[in-house]
């Protein structure tokens, strides 16, 4: 897997902002899988996600209930799974390469069971506050997204 691009924000309206710029380059079947500490910025990127596909319902993490899904310009599957050892039993492997976009919290919990063009992003806190949201892919699609979002 090979460093896409580094994105940094400044807040988490920034992040948010940046997610709904994401979200209007994203089709059905992407699986953005999110890492980082517990305040990184994970579930406000989620939000931006949400909102760059229109969905209309308010988005919160999914901790207990796994995977929370919402409607809007393509379905959005929003999943947290930190609790999990495995997705077979619950079928999470039908999201990951179906009709939607998936944004996995805590993803590398279920890596094995991820496509291979899964847009990996690194959240981290830095001294100064701001995100460090390094982006890892092997597909080559997700290097033009990048540069459709103005970083190289």
């Amino acid at each position: 897997m090979e460093k896409v691009c580094v994105l940094t924000t400044k807040s988490e309206q920034m992040t948010r902002a940046l997610a709904v710029r994401l979200a209007g380059l994203l089709r059905a079947g992407d699986v953005l899988a999110l890492e980082g500490d517990l305040g990184a910025g994970k579930t406000a990127f989620a939000k931006g996600i949400a909102e760059g596909l229109a969905v209309q319902e308010e988005v919160d993490s999914p901790t207990f209930t796994i995977i929370k899904e919402y409607e809007g310009t393509l379905p959005l599957y929003h999943m947290d799974v930190y609790r999990l050892d495995g997705v077979e039993e619950i079928g999470l492997d039908d999201y990951f390469y179906g009709d939607g976009v998936c944004v996995v919290e805590w993803a590398s919990r279920v890596e094995p069971w991820l496509p291979e063009e899964t847009l990996w992003l690194n959240f981290s806190v830095r001294g100064d506050g701001s995100r460090e949201i390094a982006c890892y892919s092997s597909h080559a699609r997700w290097e033009s997204v990048c540069k459709e979002l103005g970083v190289e």
